[in-house]
């Protein structure tokens, strides 16, 4: 056995992709970062060992996909793979290959794989070293470092190092969590593993081995919540834990998943009525042998999140992530469980109490929940993190503690950089933290670009012309190069209130709005009335059925058939509050009406969403995020050049996005005009796209239509334009250009080229350093 000593600025132990878009981003900053990770590939659950699609809150949220370091693999990975992501199951090792090619290309990063940490020690109240055994090279390793990184999703490091620590439920009355158990237990949401079948043309058979868990009672898929909705794989439910211990017990529990999964799949391919006939040319292709673990130790930190905190009015003063997945509290036991997942045992009805008291978001997330109490410089992310039973049902998914990850990450290298121990970061260098995020790409829900160092900020924006908002209608044409919907719920007649927001312009030019049209369709023999009101709503996720800013209300009268029924609203433009620079949100509220359809538009408007309520007062976005059918007068300049250093890098409280006409051919270009020369050495552009849907709805070697391809950045310079930067075939929404030298102008210019298919130019943001 060889032993070897290494020293780094930061060690982060743990490849999932907590871990991985922290060592990214730290190291990304200058830091010398070691990553340490205890299997033969990087991801996690989402590697090709385990399969789990990457998820965040845009399964619940439009607009809402995570950024940064992820969205940066989750981009890259879809233009390059050949295969679709069809569910869990489905991710193959050019995902794998994804990561690895990432931190191959990002300077002041070691990896080193193959080895799990067996030893942490403690000096002083701050940890001096981690020891980690690579079994296959027979070494052990003591890493030195500054500051350390615990998102081995275990909590390995913080238990070794003595941290305080909980595991199972909390009671309801501690934290006065809805959710909780009435008493405490040491209960844990499950492990799973998938499968993945294939279609080999022809009747195959599938024989159960012995040893395998038969079942044969159909009401324990059908009447308990696991239903087979696709026999293709995937299948959260395949879950166990309870009476297990999550880690203690992890070999068994892979042996029993082996064995009940083989029984589900020889459900559905042999006895299943349902099923049978769907399953017959499907042969098992793959079968996971790592389990993917929900829950174990959750690191106590300098806040604990709790499930009030999803609710709460004030934001985080260290909101360095957000959250939009539901509280999704698995039924301990899984598979042994009288039920599956409370929402899924209640048919997915999204009415249901079940459903409705889950939804959640999206909601900041503080990085005290990222710091460890029990020791000085130690910080965490990914399912380990500050967090009660409850609080973690929501912030577990993937995307969610990857964009953790990259703060935890940054807290990590702004804290060295700054000469201050980690434990203070959210105090005194939070504001450093959170303009390096956004710098990077990640979104805050409550926190703009305020970079002093960005001359974007202090520039007069202009454009060779701009998209205006008219609204949309059935017969409109929207590329979207296969982006996947479901379409499970997504009836248009109005069987609740049905919300449509709508981007318009503020400002003293702003011409105000006269009418609103709907297209609906009366499927009764008689004319209906429907109440309707208009009122202004802060964002796109303001869910509030009364938003206390009514700026007008009738009553609709629709006629027996199909009509566009027109609205004389009157709103001026002093009426409305400018909230973010060059647009607002104004929302359509129709009230329920069975007999009545509103008809959805043919595209999505950008930025338009809709949605319906799903309790009272309280709304949910409707279908996969759509736009219903809608006209408007006067147009609106919604879409402005000023957009893109509105210092909000997506649609929010606007749509804070430049589109140029449509109708206008390219090129098309948006230029930045400082009344000095600049100094000027790196350009960042965010261009529109990769947002709306997640990442497992989009298909195969896809690039969003709406992402700019070929581009031009030239620079005035007092007599003509100069070409300095030159790029083709793009398919990233983000781009960051160092200059080879470093240019002096009084004005830059984008120009669009070409799109990978959208008829307009759209760029969200713009910096320049």
């Amino acid at each position: 056995m060889r032993h070897v000593t290494q020293s780094y600025d930061i060690v982060v132990c743990g490849g999932g992709l907590a871990g991985f878009t922290a060592a990214v981003s730290a190291a990304r900053m200058g830091q010398r970062v070691c990553l340490v990770q205890d299997r033969p590939v990087l991801g996690g659950n989402s590697s090709s060992e385990v399969r789990v699609v990457p998820r965040g809150s845009t399964t619940y949220h439009a607009y809402a996909r995570e950024g940064g370091v992820l969205s940066e693999l989750m981009v890259g990975e879809r233009m390059k793979n050949h295969e679709p992501i069809f569910e869990n199951g489905w991710a193959n090792s050019v995902w794998d290959l994804s990561l690895y090619d990432l931190a191959q290309r990002t300077e002041n990063l070691t990896l080193l794989m193959n080895t799990a940490v067996c030893d942490v020690t403690v000096t002083d109240g701050r940890i001096a070293s981690v020891t980690g055994w690579t079994m296959s090279a027979e070494t052990e390793t003591e890493l030195r470092a500054e500051v350390f990184l615990d998102c081995t999703g275990d909590a390995v490091v913080a238990a070794l190092a003595g941290c305080e620590f909980r595991t199972g439920e909390e009671a309801r009355a501690e934290f006065g969590e809805p959710h909780a158990p009435l008493e405490a237990s040491e209960d844990t949401m499950g492990n799973s593993i998938h499968f993945k079948t294939k279609d080999v043309g022809h009747p195959v058979d599938f024989e159960l081995p012995e040893w395998a868990v038969e079942y044969t009672d159909p009401d324990f898929f059908y009447k308990q919540g696991r239903v087979p909705r696709d026999v293709r794989g995937g299948f959260w439910w395949i879950e166990l834990g309870k009476p297990w211990n999550t880690i203690y017990d992890a070999e068994e529990i892979r042996h029993e998943l082996t064995r009940h999964t083989l029984g589900v799949w020889d459900w559905m391919k042999n006895k299943d009525p349902q099923t049978r006939n769907a399953a017959k040319n499907l042969a098992l292709d793959w079968l996971g042998q790592v389990p993917g673990k929900r829950e174990s130790r959750r690191i106590m930190g300098l806040h604990l999140l709790t499930e009030g905190d999803f609710f709460r009015d004030e934001p985080f003063e260290d909101e360095i992530a957000y959250g939009g997945w539901n509280i999704d509290l698995h039924t301990p036991g899984g598979l042994l469980a009288s039920t599956s997942e409370p929402t899924a045992a209640a048919g997915y009805d999204l009415h249901s109490k079940e459903s409705v008291t889950a939804y959640v978001g999206p909601f900041g997330i503080p990085l005290r929940s990222l710091v460890a109490k029990d020791v000085t410089n130690l910080l965490m992310a990914g399912r380990n993190v500050s967090a009660t039973h409850v609080g973690l049902g929501s912030v577990r998914v993937q995307a969610t503690t990857a964009i953790m990850g990259q703060a935890a990450g940054t807290a990590a290298a702004v804290a060295l950089k700054n000469g201050v121990s980690v434990q203070q970061v959210a105090t005194i260098a939070i504001h450093d933290v959170q303009q390096q995020l956004l710098k990077d790409g990640c979104f805050l829900p409550n926190v703009v670009n305020a970079d002093e160092r960005d001359r974007a900020r202090t520039a007069t924006i202009t454009a060779s012309s701009e998209a205006v908002n008219l609204g949309a209608a059935p017969g409109d044409r929207w590329i979207d190069g296969g982006l996947r919907e479901n379409v499970r719920h997504s009836g248009e007649y109005l069987s609740a209130l049905r919300a449509q927001w709508i981007p318009v312009e503020t400002g003293p030019d702003a011409p105000g709005l006269r009418t609103v049209s709907v297209l609906l369709r009366n499927h009764s023999d008689t004319a209906v009335e429907i109440p309707a009101r208009l009122q202004q709503a802060d964002h796109i996720w303001d869910y509030r059925v009364d938003t206390n800013m009514v700026l007008d209300d009738t009553t609709l009268v629709v006629e027996p058939g199909e009509h566009w029924v027109t609205w004389d609203v009157r709103v001026d433009p002093g009426s409305l509050v400018r909230t973010a620079p060059g647009g607002q949100y104004v929302r359509v509220d129709l009230a329920a009406e069975p007999a009545v359809e509103w008809l959805r538009a043919g595209r999505i408007l950008p930025g338009a969403v809709s949605a319906f309520e799903m309790s009272p007062g309280r709304l949910r976005r409707f279908g996969d995020g759509v736009t219903m059918s809608h006209r408007i007068t006067p147009a609106q300049r919604a879409y402005p050049p000023v957009g893109v250093i509105s210092g909000t890098a997506r649609p929010h409280r606007a749509t804070n996005e430049w589109r140029s006409d449509p109708g206008h051919p390219f090129d098309q270009w948006i230029q930045l005009d400082w009344d000095e020369p600049q100094d000027i050495s790196t350009v960042h552009v965010t261009f529109a796209g990769h947002l709306l849907r997640e990442y497992d709805h989009t298909p195969a070697l896809w690039r969003d239509p709406q992402t700019v391809r070929d581009y031009t950045i030239r620079a005035w310079s007092g007599e003509r334009w100069t070409d300095i930067l030159v790029v083709e075939g793009n398919g990233f929404p983000r781009r960051v250009h160092h200059l080879v030298d470093v240019i002096s102008s009084t004005a830059i210019r984008l120009v669009v080229h070409a799109t990978n298919g959208d008829p307009s130019a759209a760029v969200y943001e713009i910096r320049c350093y």
